[in-house]
């Protein structure tokens, strides 16, 4: 079966997108491979369908439970025999599943990084036995301390090529910067491996940023202008998402909470009914979204800011997969930036709370722009891209100018002759000349 073939077959699609075809010609043969491609790019086919091709096991690597039991189900519904291997299995599931590795009745094993080569593990002596082939790492942006969700369990990952010397891996990510993909491709040891990056952009959403007043109102407006599109709504805590979507409710709309404190029943039946179309809306923490696949989301509301560009981009970038016209609207207040600086420090890291410092400016930058916002979002990621979009809120609006000259001399001088000593709005008062009692008697002249 031809890689075309397989692709109509058991995905259903007649054509590959961006580069897959190429980046799966090189996994097919035994080359390694870093593939970086935008949220809703199709990166999970890259390593599915060489996995289908091959004879033997492909092991992925995943760092969330949530979503490998998502892909795991969509791929034995299709016809592709996956599972996979987590803490919250019983010895009987587990003695089953190694029955069934052992008969070679299963293609994708998904497993977490410290199932791999944690404590007392003699996973890797077992997995050596069988004819492993393929070795997807997702999410691997994970293994750099210079990117935005590093996590130090995927660090023991660098062991990969020692133990597998002749098995292809294959690395994706949705969102790095070139520090970052310099560190994975350092930390994994990939021989020789061949890097496919596909353009961030993604021409069909429209970035919006609105200053953040009873926001509530603003959200209400917003949402009843799309009374029957579906869309995700990202807040920072886990409590703001339950009583936002209780609000919601109120209000008469369709919508569930998401967060990784609810239990996993919950979890499931609310992402079941979004995926269904049951509920309309999903108020959810960036817990929810990976690997989710609604290709109708319209549009992404962030009624928080984001902790920096890259989860900013792979969350917006879960609107309009289907490659309509969609939306992603941002809710700015300077005071969120305050909130979250708190957060970004690391206790007893000052190097990993400094990279998360500069990122979070290089979100607040973003917010603040009088320039086009997907220029600054292609720049972000290394790709240059022409000054005006038009399809962002700045590219979209006509800004008026006036010469500001004489009134800032104006008020730098007010500022001068009150010897810097007063509050904003005590120049404001004395430039206009006000008889206010709480302007002093000298000031007055």
């Amino acid at each position: 079966m031809t890689p075309l073939q397989a692709l109509q077959k058991y995905f259903g699609y007649s054509n590959f997108r961006h580069q897959q075809e190429a980046i799966i010609q090189h996994v097919l043969n035994k080359q390694d491979v870093m593939a970086l491609m935008p949220t809703g790019g199709g990166k999970s086919l890259c390593y599915q369908l060489p996995a289908i091709l091959l004879h033997g096991l492909t092991i992925v690597i995943s760092p969330l439970i949530a979503l490998m039991k998502d892909q795991v189900d969509s791929l034995n519904v299709s016809g592709i025999p996956a599972a996979f291997l987590n803490s919250a299995q019983t010895p009987e599931e587990q003695r089953q599943l190694v029955e069934r590795l052992r008969n070679n009745q299963i293609k994708l094993l998904y497993l977490a990084p410290e199932r791999l080569f944690g404590q007392e593990n003699k996973l890797v002596p077992f997995l050596k036995t069988l004819n492993v082939v393929q070795i997807a790492i997702d999410e691997a942006h994970c293994i750099s301390q210079w990117g935005h969700d590093f996590r130090p369990e995927y660090l023991m990952l660098a062991q990969l090529k020692n133990e597998f010397p002749n098995v292809p891996v294959i690395a994706l990510t949705a969102t790095a910067d070139k520090l970052t993909q310099k560190d994975i491709l350092e930390k994994l040891n990939l021989h020789q491996p061949a890097v496919f990056v596909s353009s961030f952009n993604r021409a069909n959403i429209t970035y919006r940023v609105t200053p953040k007043k009873s926001w509530f109102k603003q959200l209400i407006t917003f949402l009843k202008e799309r009374p029957d599109e579906s869309g995700i709504i990202y807040c920072l805590s886990r409590k703001s998402t339950e009583d936002l979507a209780a609000d919601l409710k109120d209000e008469g709309f369709a919508a569930e909470a998401y967060h990784a404190g609810l239990n996993n029943e919950v979890k499931a039946k609310n992402q079941e009914a979004f995926l269904r179309d049951d509920v309309k809306i999903i108020v959810a923490t960036i817990a929810f979204g990976m690997g989710i696949n609604k290709s109708n989301v319209r549009y992404v509301v962030h009624v928080d800011l984001p902790k920096n560009i890259e989860g900013y981009y792979q969350e917006t970038g879960r609107a309009g997969r289907d490659g309509l016209a969609s939306e992603a609207l941002l809710l700015y207040s300077p005071g969120d930036a305050g909130k979250l600086q708190h957060f970004a420090r690391i206790e007893g890291n000052e190097e990993q709370s400094r990279i998360m410092l500069n990122k979070l400016n290089d979100m607040v930058k973003y917010c603040q722009l009088q320039t086009c916002r997907r220029q600054y979002l292609m720049n972000y990621f290394d790709e240059a891209f022409p000054p005006n979009c038009g399809s962002c809120d700045v590219c979209l609006t006509e800004f008026k100018r006036f010469d500001g000259t004489l009134i800032a001399q104006k008020a730098l001088s007010a500022v001068s002759r009150l010897n810097e000593r007063f509050g904003v709005n005590y120049v404001i008062d004395f430039l206009r000349g006000s008889k206010n009692e709480k302007i002093r008697e000298e000031h007055k002249q």
